[in-house]
């Protein structure tokens, strides 16, 4: 059996001192030496903690502000998923790139005035979804549905679908950092009008652009063993 690291004990007093204090999403934490005497463990232990919070977008740490909550608990995930995740993201980075990028090109060779009109919709949905306070995750997904099916292609139409979880992990991954989503709408943006423009190249790079943005996450920077 292995033995839980330090920090993910921690990181269940976090939680329930949370939950105690009535704490909620925009509360700010009290400081790590604070917290370290109220739960009685290491300054060393909550810092390791609080990045694991960070990482799965529970927590936002602001330069010279503090630590604050994103959502109404600290309820995280064990730190054996992370790691697997950790693990698998790059993988499935590199494939969303290579089939993304080329189905964007070929939506802007074979878009219709349908296809368009499905790519404005998603567009549209997720920025009432941002609008709201939400994440855009369901308009993230239906855009880039849209520029699969814009692109008419079956085959890699099926590729998609075959990694569907995995992609819907790195969505949810990346929208959940801080300021992403209205960043990736603006990059939606870019990639519907360079389809609408029938522009297969600026197409494919702005996806391209999109997705290395979409590497951009936390977790794949965080070493777990810290």
């Amino acid at each position: 059996m292995v033995r839980p690291r330090l920090y993910e004990q921690v990181l269940e007093r976090l939680r329930a001192y949370a939950a105690d204090a009535g704490l909620r999403a925009g509360d700010r934490l009290p400081a790590e030496r604070d917290l370290a005497q109220r739960l009685g463990v290491s300054r060393a232990s909550v810092k390791q903690a609080i990045v694991v919070l960070e990482v799965q977008g529970l927590v936002e740490t602001r330069h010279g502000g503090g630590t604050y909550l994103v959502r109404d608990a600290l309820d995280a995930e064990p730190v054996e998923r992370l790691v697997e995740r950790k693990r698998r993201l790059p993988d499935v980075l590199d494939a969303r790139e290579a089939l993304e990028t080329k189905l964007a090109e070929l939506a802007a060779m074979r878009r219709t005035d349908d296809d368009l009109a499905a790519l404005e919709s998603a567009l549209e949905f997720m920025a009432a979804e941002i609008g709201d306070g939400g994440a855009g995750v369901e308009g993230d997904r239906r855009f880039h549905a849209a520029v699969t099916g814009a692109a008419h292609s079956a085959l890699l139409a099926e590729f998609m679908d075959a990694i569907a979880d995995q992609i819907t992990e790195s969505r949810n991954e990346s929208l959940r950092q801080p300021g992403r989503p209205p960043r990736s709408l603006d990059q939606h943006i870019r990639i519907a009008e360079a389809i609408r423009d029938r522009n297969p190249k600026a197409a494919a790079e702005a996806m391209r652009d999109h997705l290395r943005t979409v590497a951009e996450v936390r977790l794949l920077s965080w070493d777990p063993e810290d």
